[in-house]
């Protein structure tokens, strides 16, 4: 396994592929970075020598934001949202769904299991 900035990369995948498993590259960023690399995309990382697996790694570091420094930035702008008090730092605050989306029948990954609550009981003569 080739090891890029903490993560441990597939060998038996395509670069393009295998750059996407860290968090942060997308597909055309990984294009991009093999580009400039001059690595062939559909080269698997088993095959990559030491000095292409180098060369990545140093445009990963120089032009990308990934992994732990991306998680924090985006924590710290939801915080901002939150502390501003917008609408989108509210809902970030409650649990729901912060784009607009309906939440009368769906947005259980938001909102969390079901909370059942029973109807009240008709008092008996």
């Amino acid at each position: 396994m080739a090891r890029i900035s903490g993560v441990d990369i597939p060998n038996n995948k395509r670069g393009v592929i295998a750059l996407t498993y860290i968090f942060g590259l997308g597909k055309p960023s990984a294009q991009k970075i093999l580009a400039n690399a001059g690595v062939d995309e559909n080269k698997k990382v088993a095959d990559w020598t030491d000095d292409e697996a180098s060369k990545i790694r140093d445009i990963i570091n120089q032009e990308y934001k990934i992994e732990g420094g991306l998680k924090s930035e985006v924590q710290l702008n939801i915080k901002r949202l939150m502390d501003i008090g917008c609408y989108r730092g509210l809902r970030h605050r409650r649990g729901l769904p912060v784009r607009g989306q309906k939440t009368k029948n769906n947005s259980r990954t938001r909102k969390g299991r079901r909370k059942t609550v029973a109807n009240k009981k008709k008092a008996t003569r």
